[in-house]
């Protein structure tokens, strides 16, 4: 069986929609998981440098790991955050390439595919001897907040050139590789994680209805929209789950306002199906024009109410979830939603993305995997 070299996030870190895939092909093919190269130079914040330091000892401590997943070997390589800067490309690319050779021999992989997610790895595409790339393309990275626009865009233009496929999870990502190779696969859902009845956790509010979120607490989220919301629902409790990466002075400081902290994935559906309605309450900009949030399916196998912001991928379960209207409050869009926790609306809910499980996704990549194995070329 062919093997697998993955340029991605964080192994640890929450799971991407490349974890999720990758975790599903696990049991039929070898995979060494580089961990993430960047997509911006650092800021000189508490966050970003703790996250270098981490980085740096990681290398220096593991460099690679076996986890306790079967048949998955980490690679933590060391690079140097400055993607715009073309002397530092270069040394980067030395880097890598002699990193992930090392580790590739070290697993004695002989025919492998090379699958990256992240544009910066484009410098080291050719120079790995792999059967067949793949880029998965999970985000519109012109649009994301924090990242290196112009390099990483540049990038993203040269590595779509040059792999065998482009695999987006849907059609506004599609737009922007007209002429290449593409495969559209949508987001899939751990459904019998977040359907199975799972006891209300501690932290979360017992006084009134509750409505949560969960998720990066970052700018494409509507705060002002959101302390508006709040302060018009007194007796609401609002639960936020995960790292703060914007202001929210404005937000926690509401008394029926409560920031959590985040919480691994296994533990996200025991707050999902005990509060009593679940937000996407995402500004109207490009990134969440183009974006596929995975939470999204997630809030429809808890058979939990979905209030919504209105954007492109949410219109697919428009039957399913209660979508703003225009000039609406959101805080009436809340008051609607709940008016559907019935077990009928739960089930019909949980209905819609009963079947769209990663493991038929991975399914999919597997078949296709094996008919790339007979041949030898790599663009």
């Amino acid at each position: 069986m062919v093997d697998l070299v993955v340029f991605g996030e964080d192994w640890i870190g929450h799971p991407s929609a490349t974890q999720h895939l990758i975790k599903g092909l696990l049991p039929r093919h070898r995979v060494i998981w580089v961990n993430s190269i960047g997509l911006r130079a650092p800021r000189m914040n508490g966050y970003d440098l703790r996250r270098m330091m981490q980085k740096l000892r990681d290398f220096c401590c593991k460099n690679t790991a076996d986890t306790t997943e079967k048949n998955l070997t980490v690679l933590y390589p060391l690079v140097i955050p400055l993607y715009g800067l073309k002397w530092v490309r270069r040394i980067n690319h030395w880097l890598l390439v002699r990193q992930i050779r090392r580790c590739i021999r070290q697993q004695q992989f002989f025919r492998y595919i090379l699958w990256t997610s992240l544009p910066t790895s484009v410098d080291v595409m050719g120079d790995l001897n792999a059967v067949k790339c793949l880029y998965y393309c999970g985000d519109d990275f012109s649009a994301l907040d924090g990242v290196a626009y112009s390099p990483v865009v540049v990038c993203e233009q040269y590595l779509a050139a040059k792999v065998d496929l482009v695999v987006v999870p849907g059609e506004q990502l599609a737009k922007r590789f007209n002429g290449c190779p593409l495969m559209i696969l949508p987001h899939g859902v751990n459904y019998p994680l977040f359907s199975f009845p799972q006891a209300r956790p501690d932290d979360l509010p017992r006084e009134g209805p509750v409505a949560g979120f969960y998720g990066s607490l970052s700018a494409w989220l509507d705060i002002d929209l959101l302390i508006q919301t709040a302060t018009a629902l007194p007796k609401w409790q609002f639960v936020f789950i995960g790292p703060v990466k914007t202001s929210l002075s404005g937000l926690e400081a509401l008394p029926n306002v409560h920031i959590l902290p985040p919480k691994r994935h296994g533990q996200l559906p025991a707050y999902v199906q005990n509060w009593d309605v679940s937000l996407l309450p995402f500004r109207n900009n490009l990134q969440i024009k183009s974006c596929n949030p995975l939470k999204l399916k997630e809030y429809l196998a808890s058979g939990t109410p979905v209030a919504s912001t209105t954007f492109h991928a949410v219109k697919a379960y428009s039957n399913e979830v209660v979508l703003q209207q225009p000039r609406e409050p959101f805080y009436r869009v809340i008051q609607r939603a709940y008016l559907f926790g019935g077990d009928a609306d739960k089930r019909q809910r949980q209905q819609a993305v009963e079947k769209e499980s990663w493991r038929s996704r991975s399914q999919w990549l597997s078949q296709l995997f094996l008919e790339w194995e007979t041949e030898n070329t790599c663009n």
